[in-house]
C-alpha cells in the first residue's frame, strides 16, 4: 500500500536503468541500449513539470553518460545529478564532475569469495575506460573496454565497487555463497543472475540519493523511485513512493509501495504518467 496521499506529487524521480528503462535481451546478460519512445516522452514530461530526474544505477559512471544524453537530462548550465556504482559514486554531467565517492578495501572479501568459487570473474571500474577484469566477462555485460589484470592488482588499492560474476552459477548460489563467506566490513547485493556487487558498508542507491536530495533541498518523502533489482531495495524503501517493475523478483515486488507493468510494457513510463502525464 502506498505511503503517499492522493495530493502528493514527486519533486525528485530516481530511475534505475537496466530492467527499468531498458529492456533485457532474452537469453543474454545485457539490455537493449535503445530507449522506447514512451519512456523518453514520460521522462521529458517529468522534467518539464519541474521534477529532478536522477538516474540511479549499479552501472559505473562511464556507463551512464550515454543514457543521460539520450534522455536529455543535463546541460552545461544545469548539469544532471547521477548516482552510479550502487550509490558509491555521485556525479554531475555534463561535464562529468564527481561530487562524492566512497571507497573500501575489498581484498579480504574477494579472497574469501574466490576461495569458495575460484572460477569466478572479478571486475573493478577503470574510470573513463571501462573495467579492469580478472578474465573476460560474457559479451555485453560490462560497458567500455575490459583490461585483463591479476586479481591482487585489481583490489590492491581501495575501490568503490567490485563485481563478482560466475556464468556457471545461479543467483541462489551467490546468495548462499555470500552468507558462507562472512563478508564482514562490506555490503553486498546479489543480482538477477549470478552477479555479486561488493560495496562499502552502508552504501546503497539510497545513500547516494540522500546526498543528491540534500543538495537539491528536497527530502526522501518527496521522491518517487522505480527499480527492478535487489540493489533497488534500499532505494525503494527510502523514497516516499517506491515502485517495482512488473518483472521484478518477488522480494523486490513485496518491498515496494506499488508494482507497475514490466519493462517490456513500459512500466516506468506508465508510473511516471500517473504523476506527470498530459492529464495530470
Amino acid at each position: 500500500m502506498s505511503r503517499t496521499p492522493e495530493s502528493w506529487r514527486p519533486r525528485l524521480v530516481a530511475l534505475d536503468i537496466d530492467g527499468t528503462l531498458l529492456r533485457w535481451v532474452e537469453g543474454a546478460g545485457s539490455t537493449d541500449p535503445h530507449l522506447s519512445p514512451a519512456v523518453v516522452e514520460a521522462v521529458a514530461r517529468a522534467k518539464a513539470a519541474g521534477a529532478h530526474v536522477v538516474l540511479s544505477s549499479g552501472r559505473a559512471p562511464g556507463g551512464m553518460i550515454e543514457m543521460a544524453d539520450a534522455l536529455g537530462l543535463g546541460t552545461e548550465d544545469d548539469p544532471a545529478w547521477i548516482v552510479a556504482s550502487n550509490g558509491a559514486v555521485v556525479f554531475r554531467y555534463p561535464p562529468m564532475r564527481v561530487v562524492h565517492e566512497e571507497t573500501f578495501d575489498a581484498a579480504p572479501a574477494v579472497r574469501a569469495i574466490l576461495a569458495e568459487r575460484p572460477s569466478a570473474l572479478v571486475a573493478v571500474e577503470e574510470r573513463g575506460v571501462g573495467y579492469r577484469v580478472s578474465a573476460p566477462f560474457p559479451e555485453g555485460e560490462l560497458g567500455g573496454e575490459s583490461i585483463v589484470a591479476e586479481v591482487e592488482d585489481l583490489v590492491g588499492e581501495p575501490v568503490s565497487r567490485v563485481i563478482i560474476r560466475d556464468p556457471s552459477a545461479q543467483p541462489e548460489d551467490f546468495v548462499e555463497l555470500a552468507a558462507r563467506a562472512g563478508l564482514h566490513g562490506i555490503d553486498y547485493v546479489v543480482g538477477w543472475t549470478a552477479w555479486l556487487d561488493l560495496a562499502p558498508v552502508g552504501v546503497s542507491k539510497a545513500f547516494g540519493l540522500q546526498l543528491v536530495a540534500d543538495a537539491l533541498g528536497v527530502v526522501a518523502a518527496d521522491a518517487l523511485a522505480i527499480g527492478d533489482g535487489r540493489n533497488d531495495l534500499e532505494m525503494l524503501a527510502w523514497a516516499g513512493r517506491g515502485v517495482a517493475m512488473g518483472q521484478a523478483v518477488e522480494q523486490v515486488r513485496a518491498a515496494a509501495d506499488a508494482v507497475t507493468d514490466s519493462v517490456a510494457d513500459d512500466g516506468a513510463a506508465r508510473e511516471l504518467d500517473r504523476w506527470f502525464g498530459t492529464g495530470a
